[in-house]
């Protein structure tokens, strides 16, 4: 059984990581996918190929979420080509990690307006078309970071926490349409990112969490696969941790 057969996702920053996890997961679902990236026009192309294989029908956009008018282009333009949009998967993310001390204020803002502003932008764009349908489901990636906080990492802790206070107001407010919003906040996963890592440091890391590893893109795709089908109808305003146990 095919849990997303014949709804149509967008997923922003999908060309590698999490988001490129969630995209594959599902496309294997039935999902047609609309994905965005920033600049990496090759990865984008060879993902594009990757999920059309699938017997789906996948296109990527060069959008950039932080832009309030490209977010709005990119939702006509995926309307156009796939006629309806049941899914938004806000992925896109940075870090411009420092103590407060050594922070640059370019760098607050440079993490708000790509993490948290690029959420609202988003779900601003999507929200007529869901309205119309009445239904719809908004997943929004948050992290660990943004439920406990953590030092050095004061911009991107507040971006993450304030997606989640978005999107438990975006519930309040587009419940009675049918239309959910929940985020989920995964742990330490390892990407092409945590590659570049000092092996120790990353082993301190797995070490410390209880399920003694670190998790992949699949396992938080596998979360957004809940909360993008119909198996999660009831479920809204919810933040779903997955991180090995991290926060337990």
């Amino acid at each position: 059984m095919n849990l997303l057969q014949g709804k149509t996702a967008i997923i922003t920053g999908a060309t590698r990581g999490i988001g490129k996890g969630i995209a594959q997961v599902f496309a294997q679902q039935g999902a047609n996918i609309a994905f965005t990236y920033s600049s990496s026009v090759e990865a984008a192309n060879v993902l594009e190929k990757e999920l059309n294989a699938l017997g789906v029908k996948a296109k990527g956009y060069q959008s950039n979420a932080a832009d309030y008018d490209q977010a709005q282009e990119l939702v006509k333009d995926v309307l156009e080509t796939f006629g309806n949009i049941d899914v938004l998967v806000n992925n896109a993310g940075i870090t411009k990690d420092n103590l407060l001390m050594r922070m640059s204020e370019e760098d607050f803002d440079k993490v708000i307006e790509v993490n948290l502003k690029s959420v609202f932008n988003m779900t601003k764009a999507v929200q007529k078309t869901m309205l119309k349908q009445r239904q719809g489901s908004i997943i929004n990636m948050s992290s660990v970071v943004g439920v406990k906080g953590n030092a050095g990492q004061a911009n991107y802790a507040a971006s993450k926490a304030g997606i989640i206070g978005f999107s438990k107001s975006v519930a309040l407010e587009l419940g009675s349409r049918s239309i959910r919003s929940n985020v989920v906040a995964p742990g330490f996963i390892e990407t092409e990112m945590t590659e570049k890592l000092d092996e120790k440091v990353v082993e301190g890391w797995r070490n410390a969490i209880p399920l003694k590893r670190g998790g992949s893109p699949e396992d938080i795709a596998n979360a957004c696969l809940f909360l993008a089908s119909d198996l999660s109808t009831y479920v809204t305003g919810q933040v779903l941790n997955v991180d090995g146990g991290m926060l337990t």
